[in-house]
């Protein structure tokens, strides 16, 4: 299995199509519920034409982080480690909820190593007025039946059942963390400023479920006000979790913003 060995912990990480360099590289990020295994409806979608790589962030998954390390603070990072590992120079970047805080940051960092930046169900910790005043506006969906993740829902929850379940056993793989915990983790991951956001020059894409509880789509379509070069495109019958829940519609429009 891969590791790399990075600001004091092992980053697992799997590559899979075109061996880096022979074909344009995407990165997918993972959010709180999941890990690299998360994508397993992406991946083979584009693994023949870009060389894809997926990886747990710390503290996730198999990349576990000693008691006391740098948490998110250490999230963009060790994305750059990775891919000065992998010697890719630029890539593709397709962040999920916690995984939009790593690339964005990552962008407004580095931005030469960024094709495109593709947020979904994010807001990437935009710290402004208008961010949190959608919050405070945006109505919220019926909380998922008690034993249901709120990132998987209610409607996956009702409409697929199978599907619920093996998101459930993803997220189990994780440590348990309490919110308070995940909450100290994304705050330390950084809360970009709008007029640092003002500054990216790379084409973003916002993804936006229209029964997201989580980070729901008014407050996605808020945090896009403040990029150069920023659309959302909102997924109906969809909550948190886009990619997993509309895998289909979630590619073709991923597939559609590269080409």
């Amino acid at each position: 299995m891969p590791f790399l060995h990075t600001g004091g912990t092992d980053l697992y990480y799997e590559t899979h199509g075109p061996k880096p360099g022979a074909a344009p590289a995407i990165v997918f990020a993972h959010g709180a519920g999941g890990n690299h295994l998360s994508w397993w409806q992406q991946i083979p979608h584009f693994r023949d034409r870009y060389t894809c790589v997926t990886f747990d962030h710390r503290g996730f998954g198999r990349s576990v982080e000693p008691t006391g390390g740098p948490g998110g603070s250490a999230f963009a990072d060790d994305l750059r480690a990775l891919l000065d590992h992998l010697e890719i120079e630029r890539a593709h970047l397709v962040a999920q909820s916690m995984g939009g805080w790593t690339c964005l940051r990552f962008a407004l960092r580095w931005p030469d190593r960024v094709e495109r930046l593709m947020m979904c169900d994010t807001h990437g910790g935009i710290a402004s007025d208008a961010v949190r005043e959608a919050f405070r506006l945006a109505p919220r969906p019926p909380a998922p039946p008690e034993g249901v993740h709120v990132a998987a829902g209610a409607r996956m929850a009702r409409e697929q059942p199978p599907l619920c379940f093996l998101y459930a056993e993803i997220d189990a793989l994780n440590p348990p963390r309490p919110r308070e915990e995940l909450l100290a983790l994304l705050a330390s991951a950084g809360s970009p400023t709008p007029e640092e956001v003002a500054g990216l020059e790379r084409p973003v894409l916002f993804i936006a479920g229209e029964e997201d509880p989580v980070i729901p789509a008014p407050v996605v379509e808020a945090a896009a006000t403040h990029f150069r070069d920023a659309r959302v495109i909102r997924v109906p019958a969809a909550g948190h979790s886009v990619y997993f829940e509309r895998p289909t519609a979630f590619n073709r429009i991923v597939e559609d913003f590269l080409s």
